[in-house]
């Protein structure tokens, strides 16, 4: 009885009278499966030319269609087929397998079914899009599964939002972004479980302008060890936890047997690793001698021996796909996210001291003047001697330290780097020695000083060892026509060359648009310049207008090292490039050895077929992967800075303009780094001229000038550890002391845009805006 009232009930829906010429519900499937665009209401009345009452119609249809599972409704009110995707969506890229990016609708809300995993297909250089970019794609179903067609990269409005929970005194909670180019703190309407001064993660709920955060992950305390990388692993989207399968199989391939009567045996040699103090792995290890060819006199051999990474982590597997999506080692100042485990990276394939390890041994002939005459690349095994810091192996050198390595070891290595020496000041590479800041924490992680790293011999030594490796690697590879992963450096591109130019004019120096450009054009600026003070800010703006450097399996030569063929080989641990151009020489110089017995590690550790035509696609991630780590190191360090000046504010530090806006001008505390604004409305009630080409603020009244490489004593009025900025401001200004934390919102809001008294002189409008 029951069935039956249910089946009256059904009735009326099922005899619904549609008006002449009305689509059939498969005619509105169909409609819905291959529109281009977003397929709502009003698109579908339209197509089918309805109006008045079958626009009525058409809503009921739609209704009872959902109702009976046929469609779902997704963004913008568009219909779907249910289980399916929209025809038009915006998908974000969640995950790599192998070459292919895989995405998943940025919403999905069908109940109890898992968002679907989208493969993208690019066409064409797309600008290179990675793991967590988002994409308005066109969606299609391909056998079992769906596939994205990209049309346009959107900006990332939607992100997660990384902050930490703040109190106010009226009880309600603020997210404070740790990112300091987000200038606006975000109401929280949904804390969860988080308290007051936890770093969270959110997102963002409302619509402009009333955006607010929902915090779903609770990732600590910030200030505690480790977080301030943490702050830079969870921004910036880099993997930082293997899965399981991985975790496995780097264990399964440590155990491999290293062949040893298949490898050339170089453990009789007394080679070294010279790495930093501070370093987790140690990919490559020298070792040089005099020739005792005679028809070479006065020339030495030298081996580079680098860890045979190839050996261990073959294409297709687990490990290979791994480290493929990471691309690369990032290196924060309190630890490691490696590209390979570390039953791998800080063991089997870390060449320590006194223990047997796999290599690919780069084996060099160099003539008296510094030339390479030959190369060979073999698969070896080898003992280092020893692992030297930097520091003790220059200290041995200068006679301040004894080492029983010095003899057979140290100073053949310096005799042989004098000869290489020779030919790298005949290329005439380009010449910007600028310091690097080195942050020192203590066990807990607290931090005992922030310093620019010394640049010693056993550096240059080290880097110009390294720089023939790659060289004959990538020539190497060429002799054989075998694919090679080039590091590409392009010569600067005119626009930054007007700007240097312009730039330079300002110091009343001149620079040439018309000539030939070359590395030595540069450094005879640099001689020009002496050891002025305006020096080190000449080099800064010859570094800005430098190009990029990428990785493409197209040769366009490298302009910073004057060089015309060159491939990353030497560090396989910690990048993926080198790990392609170590398999490239395998299968081009038959290096392959036996199969391993174990049918879970793949046959093969040369180039695979896959390898090969995914190189241009790899060269795209690959650089993208480098930028994204270079950006989450750079961020993670001035959080240190700023922490380490917190416990100074409010007093007078000796700094250095680095960089002018019309908006104000940002400086870097001498010795330490850490840019920080110095806002134009603290300059006084004056108007200032914003010079563009000067790179400088003027005052109209009083002249006062503000300009890039200026040195003066500023007052830190401000340094925040969550976001790494810091503010100043000029020592005659007042400025309150107390805890960096604690904000005033109760002070008026720095408004964006153009300040009042602001006026714009040094370039066109046109050109400006098209810079």
């Amino acid at each position: 009885m029951a069935s039956t009232q249910k089946q009256k009930k059904a009735a009326p829906a099922r005899a619904k009278v549609r008006p002449a010429g009305f689509p059939t519900r498969q005619q509105v499937m169909d409609f819905i499966t291959e529109s281009d665009t977003p397929a709502g209401k009003r698109e579908i009345a339209k197509a089918f030319g309805l109006k008045g009452q079958e626009k009525i119609a058409l809503k009921a249809l739609l209704k009872d269609m959902a109702d009976e599972g046929l469609l779902d409704i997704g963004p913008a009110r568009a219909f779907h087929k249910m289980g399916g995707v929209p025809k038009v969506t915006v998908l974000r890229i969640v995950d790599v397998d192998d070459t292919t990016l895989i995405a998943t609708p940025e919403r999905w809300e069908a109940e109890g079914q898992p968002a679907p995993r989208i493969r993208v297909v690019e066409r064409g250089k797309r600008g290179a899009l990675t793991i967590g970019d988002r994409i308005l794609a066109r969606t299609e179903e391909a056998g079992k599964g769906w596939l994205a067609h990209p049309m346009k990269k959107l900006a990332k409005a939607t992100e997660m939002l990384l902050g930490v929970v703040e109190e106010m005194a009226d009880g309600k909670l603020w997210l404070r972004p740790v990112d300091k180019r987000i200038r606006k703190d975000t109401p929280i309407s949904d804390i969860g479980t988080a308290k007051k001064g936890d770093l969270v993660l959110a997102e963002p709920t409302g619509r402009p302008p009333r955006i607010s955060a929902r915090v779903t992950d609770i990732l600590g305390d910030p200030f505690a060890p480790r977080s301030f990388s943490l702050i830079a692993i969870h921004k910036h989207g880099i993997p930082h936890v293997f899965p399981e399968a991985v975790e496995e199989e780097a264990v399964t391939a440590s155990k491999l047997p290293l062949h040893e009567d298949k490898r050339e045996d170089l453990r009789h040699l007394p080679i070294v690793a010279i790495d930093p103090v501070d370093a987790r792995d140690h990919d490559d290890a020298v070792w040089a001698a005099p020739d005792e060819d005679p028809a070479n006199e006065g020339g030495y051999k030298a081996i580079l021996a680098i860890a045979d990474v190839s050996y261990y982590v073959r294409p297709g597997s687990a490990l290979d796909r791994e480290a493929r999506k990471r691309g690369n080692s990032v290196y924060f100042p309190d630890l490691v996210v490696p590209m390979l485990p570390h039953q791998l990276s800080s063991d089997m394939c870390s060449l320590r001291a006194g223990q047997d390890r796999a290599a690919m041994a780069c084996h060099l002939v160099i003539d008296a003047q510094g030339k390479v005459k030959s190369f060979r690349f073999s698969r070896a095994i080898i003992r280092v001697a020893a692992v030297l810091a930097y520091e003790n192996a220059q200290a041995a050198i200068d006679g301040e330290q004894d080492n029983e390595l010095l003899e057979p070891a140290l100073k053949p290595l310096w005799a042989c780097w004098a000869l290489l020496r020779k030919a790298r000041e005949k290329r005439d590479p380009l010449a910007l020695d600028l310091p690097e800041r080195r942050v020192v924490l203590d066990e807990w992680g607290k931090i005992v000083s922030v310093a620019v790293r010394e640049r010693l011999d056993a550096h240059m030594l080290i880097e110009d060892y390294m720089i023939a490796a790659n060289v004959a690697a990538a020539k190497a590879l060429e002799a054989k026509k075998a694919p090679v992963m080039y590091r590409v450096h392009e010569t600067p591109g005119r626009d930054k060359l007007v700007a240097l130019k312009e730039y330079l004019a300002t110091f009343d120096i001149d620079f040439a648009l018309g000539q030939v450009i070359r590395p030595s054009t540069f450094n005879q600026l640099i001689k020009k310049v002496g050891e002025s003070e305006e020096k080190e800010q000449i080099m800064t703006q010859i570094l800005r207008s430098q190009t990029q450097a990428y990785y493409a399996p197209q040769n366009m030569g490298h302009f910073g090292l004057a060089l015309g063929s060159y491939a990353h080989f030497t560090s396989p641990i910690r990048r993926y490039a080198d790990l392609l151009v170590h398999r490239a020489l395998v299968g081009a110089y038959d290096l392959e050895l036996p199969a391993p017995k174990d049918k879970a590690i793949p046959d093969r550790s040369s180039l695979s077929q896959e390898d090969y035509e995914n190189m241009g696609r790899v060269g795209e991630m690959i650089s993208g992967h480098e930028r994204r780590a270079m950006e989450a190191e750079r961020e993670t360090i001035d959080r240190y800075v700023a922490a380490f000046l917190s416990a100074h504010v409010g007093e007078v530090v000796k700094a250095r303009i680095t960089g002018v806006q019309n908006f104000g001008f940002f400086a870097t505390v001498e010795g330490l780094g850490g840019d920080g604004l110095v806002p134009v409305s603290t300059l006084g009630a004056e108007h200032f001229f914003f010079d563009e080409a000067g790179k400088a603020l003027q005052g109209v009244e009083s002249g006062d000038r503000y300009t890039v490489g200026q040195r003066l004593e500023l007052r830190l009025a401000e340094a925040d550890p969550i976001n790494g900025a810091l503010r100043f401001e000029l020592p005659d200004n007042p400025a309150p002391r107390g805890s960096p934390l604690k904000r005033d919102r109760t002070r008026p809001k720095i408004h964006r845009g153009r300040p009042t008294n602001i006026r714009h002189i040094g370039s066109s409008r046109g050109k400006h805006k098209k810079r």
